[in-house]
């Protein structure tokens, strides 16, 4: 159960008089009805509000939930005086300026009064839409419904996206505000809110709502539990907040922590037959050799040795540590045209193209044919990794890992992943990963046999992490 699912069960289940227990000493919603209507035909012989329209007889299909039989379904025109807030037009008004709420203030956790407008209002208009502390604000517009108790005794008024609500004979406002947002989220507001695409609860439908009415003890009784739980709820939120964050990155830890054991190579056993690690790297420095000798790469400069203080970790004895540059060739693919790169493949472009994020799309000639790892090597993600196999094309911000099959591709690409090689971008508006930086990074090497004991291992336990998302 979520957070939001739990607060809309304690509403639910105050609001249909099922969160406190009644008491006869309390009295009935009737008796209170009663004096209401009452205070009401005061008020309008007075001259202070004006009589409301009658309203429909409640009916059984339009009763959304069972109440107790102390209580009683009522109008909000039955219970209380509301209306629009004033309608501003630059153009027309004139007078004071004066501080007015509208629905951006409006939340169901309260009034938001960090960005205030101010309008012109005449000495006349005043009192009509002036506030007083304990009325019930509703949104007329945008998030209908949205409620909130304007609790101050600081001079404000209102405008007409806000339904301002004054309840008569003492009734608790924050139950009804409780009740709005029970009946937002049981979709009552929306079912009465009028409009096909924009909804606006208008003045007639806000008046036409059936409301439950509780004896005025009980609605406080109420209000003062359902005050009691929020807290109980904010904490379950927060711990549920947490584990929702744990469960979302435990599959990304785990997979980060598995590659780790991997690399620090605690994986898989060593085997003494399988060779060395410094065996492997003696024979790729001889493979690098005769390929420079048939003029199929070019000569590197030499790297610096990897001193003690480079080695973020220890590694089997059996292994090596070595610059990723003495062990692969790194070179950057070439640049292509947004225009030439084509989502959907075809006949004419059915070769994948390669950028700095992974792949862009398909275009219509190759550039690398094989099997081989990919580091991005510009934008947010670079120094991610991908595999490309087969005819291909590689951007200027690809950046194609030779390994002279000499050792496993997919170690390679598990590997330079585990290495997060972003730590070595560039911190500009546009991170990017230099070729004689990459070339630079330390990498341990396993001998051959074991690599790709290890990628066997990888790929049986790194799906179920998978399925852990």
């Amino acid at each position: 159960m979520t957070p939001q699912e739990l607060k809309n069960s304690i509403l639910q289940l105050a609001i249909q008089g099922k969160l406190v227990d009644q008491r006869p000493e309390e009295g009935t919603a009737e008796g209170l009805y009663k004096e209401i209507q009452g205070e009401k035909q005061r008020l309008i012989n007075a001259g202070l509000i004006k009589k409301g329209k009658a309203l429909p007889e409640i009916t059984e299909d339009k009763i959304p939930f069972d109440i107790p039989e102390s209580w009683k379904w009522v109008h909000l025109d039955n219970i209380a005086v509301s209306g629009l807030g004033k309608t501003l037009d630059k153009a027309r008004n004139t007078g004071d300026f004066k501080p007015y709420l509208c629905s951006i203030n409006v939340y169901w956790l309260g009034i938001d009064l960090s960005k205030v407008k101010e309008a012109r209002f005449e000495q006349e208009e005043l009192p009509k839409y002036k506030l007083e502390k304990g009325d019930l604000l509703i949104c007329e517009g945008g998030d209908v419904g949205r409620s909130a108790i304007w609790n101050s005794d600081d001079t404000m008024y209102y405008q007409n996206a806000l339904h301002r609500v004054r309840f008569h004979g003492g009734i608790d406002a924050y139950f009804y505000k409780y009740l709005l947002e029970c009946y937002k989220g049981m979709g009552i507001i929306d079912s009465y809110s009028k409009g096909m695409t924009i909804k606006h609860l208008v003045q007639s439908a806000l008046n036409d709502m059936w409301l439950p009415l509780p004896p005025l003890a009980e609605q406080k009784r109420i209000v003062a539990k359902i005050e009691e739980l929020l807290p109980y709820v904010d904490r379950y939120e927060q711990a549920w907040s947490k584990l929702e964050d744990f469960n979302k990155r435990f599959p990304g830890d785990m997979q980060k922590s598995i590659l780790q054991t991997a690399v620090q190579g605690k994986l898989v056993e060593q085997r003494p037959e399988e060779g060395t690690g410094e065996e492997l790297y003696q024979q790729i420095q001889a493979e690098k050799q005769r390929l420079f000798k048939a003029g199929s790469i070019k000569k590197e400069k030499p790297l610096p040795e990897i001193t003690e203080n480079e080695k973020p970790f220890d590694i089997p004895e059996s292994w090596k540590w070595v610059r990723i540059g003495t062990i692969f060739s790194l070179q950057a693919g070439k640049n292509i045209t947004a225009s030439d790169i084509y989502k959907e493949t075809s006949d004419e472009h059915s070769f994948l193209c390669y950028g700095g994020n992974g792949i862009r799309g398909y275009v219509s000639s190759n550039n690398r044919s094989g099997h081989f790892p990919i580091i991005g090597r510009q934008g947010a993600l670079c120094g991610n990794i991908n595999l490309a196999n087969g005819d291909f094309y590689a951007t200027e911000h690809a950046v194609v890992v030779d390994h002279f099959q000499m050792c496993d591709v997919l170690w390679c690409g598990y590997f330079l992943r585990a290495l997060n090689l972003n730590q070595y971008a560039t911190a500009t508006a546009q991170p990017g990963l230099a070729v004689s930086n990459i070339v630079k990074v330390p990498i341990p090497l396993p001998p051959l046999a074991e690599q790709k004991r290890i990628v066997a291992k990888l790929e049986e336990i790194l799906p179920l992490c998978e399925q852990l998302t």
